[in-house]
């Protein structure tokens, strides 16, 4: 049976330990064997962003988060790939990158409601399982969903990569929303562009 690797992409603006927690519950939940995070270079949703946080600063963060996570891994895949970066086109890319891994899409519940706007969404439907996990005000009717799509009602996490950017521009402290090891690096990178 191929290993089932869950794709989790995002700007990761910065990562913060309600990725991770996500991550971890949907190992069990969706029977991954491990987790790519996947740092995109640009959302085509947020191409108006002025405080995105370089790629490589991104990386690094995402990198040192996830240390000692054997099952994790962060991966700039979508660096190489042309820009926007489109969810069907990398899925694409890693199929054929990887033909032994069966890839697992992990989006939020956000992301599904808005699902029909993204690029090629027939093609990830009928190339993909689909792993949604819920997310405070936008409830998902379950019944309704395709055949390979499925929701997780997990703890909710009232955490965003928003939030901790706001929080550092307000010179408050970020302990317990990202990991311990980049705790330090994520003030100062955020830090330089106030």
């Amino acid at each position: 049976m191929q290993p089932r690797i869950g794709i989790f992409g995002g700007s990761f603006n910065p990562i913060h330990v309600g990725h991770i927690a996500i991550a971890r519950e949907l190992l069990t939940l969706a029977r991954l064997n491990e987790v790519w995070f996947l740092v995109s270079p640009l959302n085509p949703f947020k191409k108006a962003a002025t405080d995105l946080l370089d790629d490589d600063k991104r990386l690094l963060m995402a990198q040192r988060a996830l240390l000692g996570e054997t099952r994790f891994k962060a991966s700039d895949y979508e660096f190489h790939l042309p820009k926007p970066s489109y969810t069907w086109n990398t899925l694409r890319h890693l199929k054929a990158d990887y033909p032994d891994k069966q890839f697992v899409l992990i989006i939020g519940a956000d992301n599904w409601l808005a699902f029909d706007r993204w690029a090629r969404p027939d093609y990830i439907l009928s190339h993909f399982d689909i792993a949604v996990y819920a997310r405070p005000d936008c409830p998902i009717d379950a019944a309704s969903l395709p055949p390979r799509v499925h929701l997780y009602n997990m703890g909710l996490f009232d955490i965003s990569s928003t939030l901790i950017r706001s929080r550092i521009r307000e010179g408050l402290p970020v302990v317990g929303l990202v990991p311990p090891a980049i705790e330090t690096l994520c003030v100062r990178f955020y830090s330089t562009m106030i």
